[in-house]
Formats: C-alpha cells, sequence, structure tokens
C-alpha cells in the first residue's frame, strides 16, 4: 500500500494538521523477508533513541506507529518488564525508530522529537506517556491535546507549532520509514528486530527471552 501526496493531503484536512503538518508521502511496501543485523544497525536520517549500552550483546530494535493499539498494549505490558530484566541490567541495548502509520502518529512522533531533543531516556518517557494516553489524542482534537501534552512537558504554544510545522523533521521521518520499508521490508507494526532477526507483531516477554537468552549465553 502506498500513500500518495493526495490521500497523505486528506489525512491532513481531516485531523485538523493540515496547517501544521507539511506534505511528505509516507510509502509501505508488503514483502518480508530477513534482514541481516548490518541493515538494521545502519545510520539512519535521525539519530537514534536508544536505551541499553552501545556495547551490549544483544540489540533490539522496534519499529511502532503512535497510532497504533498493538504498540501501546507492547508497551504497557511488554516492554517494562525487557527493559527491567535485560536493559536496565546492561544486557540488551535498546532502539526506537518512528514507522508512523498516518498522519497523526507522525505529529506524535514529531512531538517526541521536539520535547526529547538529544535525551533518549526523556524520549522513551514521553513516548510512553503518549502511549499510554493514546485514546485521548488520537480518537479527540489531536492538535489540541498535543499542544497541551507538549506544555506538560515544557514547550510553549509557539514551540508545539513550530515542531508540528518542521517539514524537515517530517521529510528525515519519512525516509526513515521509506528505509525501512524498502530494505528491511517493514510493513506492520510493531515489527521488532533482535540482532537483525526480525519479529513481526506483538509478542510476549517470554517469546523475548526465548530469543534473547541464547544470544547472551552464545
Amino acid at each position: 500500500m502506498i500513500i500518495t501526496r493526495r490521500a497523505f493531503t486528506t489525512m491532513l484536512s481531516l485531523t485538523g494538521l493540515a496547517a501544521l503538518a507539511g506534505l511528505s508521502p509516507l510509502r509501505f511496501v508488503s514483502e518480508a523477508f530477513a534482514q541481516s543485523a548490518a541493515d538494521v544497525a545502519k545510520p539512519v536520517s535521525l539519530p537514534d533513541m536508544a536505551l541499553g549500552p552501545k556495547d551490549a550483546a544483544v540489540t533490539i530494535t522496534e519499529y511502532a506507529s503512535m497510532t497504533c493499539p498493538h504498540c501501546a498494549a507492547f508497551n504497557e505490558q511488554v516492554f517494562p518488564k525487557i527493559k527491567s530484566e535485560y536493559i536496565d541490567t546492561g544486557k540488551v541495548r535498546y532502539i526506537f525508530r518512528e514507522f508512523p502509520l498516518d498522519i497523526k502518529a507522525a505529529a506524535g512522533s514529531m512531538l517526541s522529537r521536539c520535547i526529547a531533543k538529544d535525551d533518549a531516556a526523556k524520549y522513551f518517557a514521553v513516548t510512553d506517556m503518549l502511549f499510554r494516553q493514546q485514546s485521548d489524542w488520537v480518537m479527540k482534537n489531536t492538535t489540541e491535546t498535543l499542544t497541551r501534552i507538549g506544555k506538560q512537558a515544557g514547550l510553549t504554544q509557539q514551540q508545539v507549532e513550530a515542531c508540528l510545522k518542521d517539514q524537515a523533521l517530517l521529510d528525515k521521518i519519512a525516509a526513515d520509514q521509506k528505509y525501512a520499508s524498502d530494505v528491511l521490508k517493514v510493513d506492520s507494526t510493531p515489527t521488532f528486530f533482535i540482532n537483525g532477526e526480525k519479529i513481526k507483531g506483538e509478542a510476549s516477554f517470554e517469546e523475548f527471552a526465548k530469543k534473547i537468552n541464547p544470544l547472551l549465553k552464545s
């Protein structure tokens, strides 16, 4: 499925974000196959937001959309266990990458980036808040609710508006998504890579542990 410029413009007008976001088509493909860890680790347009040591034996990379209910459920139910068991103990490096499935998700990702700047811990905290309040800002007035969240995080009205109008930031998110689609064959969210091995969909903590533990022993 390819979201065309016309469809993207229509979505902008429907969400009330037309005046705040530029036009940059988000592209999707439906073919999937395993990629190498090197492909997943390649630099992207935006700096990676990551928790855990760079030299950890295991690297998990998550591609998620801020409007995806399965991503929100994973964030609430599974990620805290992975963080406690593996990230906080220095065994795993965890990378979160944006893969917005619609303009509202793109706006949420942009706000996270603007609030956190280069602070990964703050980025994960803001992303967690957006996931937990997903029903509020996705189902209700998106622009007003994101503005409120931005203000709660210390941004002014003008800073939130400038963030959501940042065409360069939106272009980088779209470029990174295109790389994930074209090279890594990501076509749904959440999608995870554990040392390059792809896992599609919302997996349990036990499923992650089965993949992680043998890698820690090898």
